[in-house]
């Protein structure tokens, strides 16, 4: 008997007892479907956060410090002296303090609204946006002179500005821990628009911020670099710097963009791996469902095999024969798994535009890859083959006068 005669009558297995042959495949189908799933938000995810980290630029050098509370401790102007120092490899930095106070606008009260403390160069003038992405939509971001003579002045998100003010902030003003601030400039809708979303923001000067005070045990400094391929050579002269000064390394972290998205990719592979692995218990279940079924399957046809094997089938054909069937039954469904897990990564898709952005697309996909497919399917054929052995080998042995007396 060749495959094809053999895949007809795995056919005809399968519709004969429909329900049987769907309850035997939903182990794999539920796997497949995780799989194709976890793998389809790994790949979303990942693209989202490199776009994410595209925006802020491949030439940003990251330098988080931990406060000592002694004379040991860098300030700002040291950070701005190396930029000056080493204007061939480092264009700029900034302080980037996070602000703890209580923010109002006449008698209403923004709990979740986040306040940072920035210098100018935070702002990007030639691409019209700040370090972390987001583009000034209307009037000015904060300049040199706002920093330096320490101006009561914001720029804030779009969700304050239609929240607080209608939609009409600029020149008006708000108050942090009951200091009031003149608004300058709006930030363009980078989330959902939402409170305590991205939008939800207000950047003062950094020297205002030192004055408010905050409870961060540590201080942070965005460097950016001439260009990409000197951000490895500006982030040497920062932890040199650093280390001059603390003569030890456990007293900061300096990363570069590049650094912090292997960094991300690297936990969110680790993240993918260990649900896939989770995942992948449904096929081994599916696998032992499909083992059991042909088990029966090997029972109730035992007349069948006597039948065929008086007629001079061999043990191979009958071990064959059962082996295709367990394969097919895994391949529909893991056919079956595929399309559901593609169709539920679009939903997702759907779902996770309303969280991040409001309901419009804003890069995140998540969509298997082709790669991924076919590793999906190819692993559910083999469970089912896999499975499938020990009921065909059981029925490959048989000695035909025992299975034609068998009732």
């Amino acid at each position: 008997m060749n495959f094809g005669q053999s895949f007809k009558l795995a056919i005809k297995s399968l519709m004969t007892s429909k329900m049987r042959a769907l309850l035997t495949m939903l182990g794999i189908i539920i796997g497949v479907a995780a799989v194709i799933i976890i793998t389809s938000l790994g790949n979303g995810m990942q693209n989202y956060m490199n776009d994410q980290f595209e925006q802020m630029g491949s030439n940003l050098v990251q330098a988080q410090i931990y406060l000592t509370g002694s004379s040991l401790d860098v300030k700002a102007d040291d950070m701005y002296a190396l930029v000056e120092k080493y204007p061939q490899y480092l264009s700029g930095v900034t302080p980037y303090n996070t602000v703890q106070g209580v923010v109002r606008q006449g008698s209403d009260e923004f709990k979740r609204s986040s306040v940072y403390g920035v210098g100018e160069t935070f702002y990007n003038v030639d691409k019209n946006t700040i370090m972390t992405g987001s583009a000034l939509g209307k009037g000015r971001f904060l300049s040199y002179v706002d920093v330096e003579r320490e101006m009561a002045v914001c720029v804030i998100g779009s969700y304050l500005e239609q929240k607080a003010f209608g939609g009409d902030a600029l020149g008006k003003t708000l108050t942090i821990s009951g200091a009031p601030f003149t608004v300058v400039g709006v930030l363009e809708k980078s989330g959902d628009n939402s409170e305590g979303s991205s939008d939800d923001c207000i950047y003062i000067p950094y020297t205002q911020a030192n004055r408010l005070g905050s409870s961060q045990w540590y201080v942070l400094y965005m460097f950016t670099s001439t260009d990409r391929s000197t951000a490895a050579a500006a982030k040497g002269i920062v932890e040199n710097r650093l280390f001059k000064a603390y003569h030890d390394t456990d007293y900061y972290i300096v990363m570069t963009s590049a650094e912090m998205m292997d960094a991300m990719d690297s936990m969110v592979n680790l993240l993918m791996a260990i649900l896939t692995l989770i995942a992948a218990i449904s096929l081994l279940v599916g696998g032992i469902g499909i083992m059991n079924i042909m088990l029966v399957s090997v029972t109730e046809r035992t007349r069948e095999i006597g039948i065929r094997k008086s007629l001079g089938a061999k043990g191979r054909d009958i071990r064959g024969q059962f082996i295709i069937e367990a394969g097919t039954t895994s391949a529909i469904g893991g056919t079956i798994g595929i399309i559901l897990g593609i169709i539920m990564a679009q939903i997702i898709t759907v779902i996770m535009a309303y969280i991040i952005q409001g309901g419009q697309n804003n890069g995140f996909v998540a969509l298997p890859t082709l790669n991924g497919i076919a590793v999906a399917f190819g692993v559910s054929v083999g469970i089912g083959i896999l499975f499938g052995y020990l009921p065909a080998n059981k029925a490959a042995k048989l000695n035909p006068i025992d299975a034609l007396r068998y009732d």
